[in-house]
């Protein structure tokens, strides 16, 4: 990496967080060469046909070869471009985190700007649990290792985030601790836990985000519709402490 990142848990300038937010969004493009029009746009045609790959058949079943076939191109263009297969994973998740950070700074509210800080929250993160559904089995693979977890640009930028918007919905909580509680809930490998191995639906941990907001930022949710119950048709699965007896068996 071509600029080491700022070992400081508050935004150097404090006057201005949106500064710090915005340097680390830079960081992959600052590290990337610039592309000619058609090495780009052969570079975006290679993601996309990587993308459909694995919404079609995970992240499993990406490989070089696969991605050559489906874009139309020779093998040793797509080593040229990514160098390998984690290179292609890795370009494949900057791209939709790239995607992603452009829909939190500049896109429609209540996501984007122009929205009170509650209601961007709410949406920050059903945004962020169906991005992570579409994109479980990329995000499980480009999972950092341990001592990068946190502090990896990208969670490092979505994390930021969610202080800026904390800080104006609660004033009087600590946003940077309570940041790091929020991002747990939208963790992949607890998203993979508790969809496919707990079998909770997707509007169960949408509904979760929202009561947690609620209860942080001390205020309703009444824009948001709640998640159908067990008497409006919805299934109601066990969760993983109901699935395995020996959590709730008396000692």
């Amino acid at each position: 990496m071509s600029a080491a990142l700022p070992p400081s848990s508050e935004p150097r300038d404090a006057d201005h967080p949106e500064a710090e937010l915005l340097r680390l969004g830079a960081l992959a493009a600052e590290d990337e060469p610039c592309l000619r029009a058609d090495a780009a746009r052969n570079r975006a045609r290679l993601l996309e046909a990587a993308a459909r790959l694995v919404a079609e058949h995970g992240a499993a079943g990406l490989t070089m070869e696969a991605v050559a076939t489906a874009a139309s191109v020779g093998k040793g263009t797509v080593f040229r471009r990514f160098g390998d297969r984690t290179g292609l994973l890795s370009a494949l998740l900057d791209h939709s985190e790239k995607k992603f950070q452009a829909a939190l700074l500049a896109g429609p509210p209540p996501l984007g700007p122009g929205a009170p800080a509650g209601a961007r929250l709410r949406a920050f993160g059903r945004a962020s649990l169906r991005r992570c559904m579409d994109e479980l089995a990329l995000q499980l693979a480009a999972e950092p290792v341990p001592e990068r977890r946190y502090t990896s640009p990208p969670r490092r930028f979505l994390r930021g985030h969610l202080v800026l918007l904390l800080r104006e919905a609660a004033p009087d909580a600590d946003a940077e601790i309570l940041s790091h509680t929020l991002m747990a809930h939208l963790d992949p490998a607890l998203v993979h836990h508790l969809t496919a191995q707990c079998g909770m639906p997707l509007e169960r941990l949408e509904a979760g985000w929202l009561d947690l907001v609620a209860r942080v930022t001390r205020t309703p949710h009444e824009e948001e519709t709640p998640a159908p119950g067990p008497a409006e048709g919805r299934e109601e699965r066990p969760g993983c402490s109901e699935q395995d007896g020996s959590l709730l068996a008396p000692g």
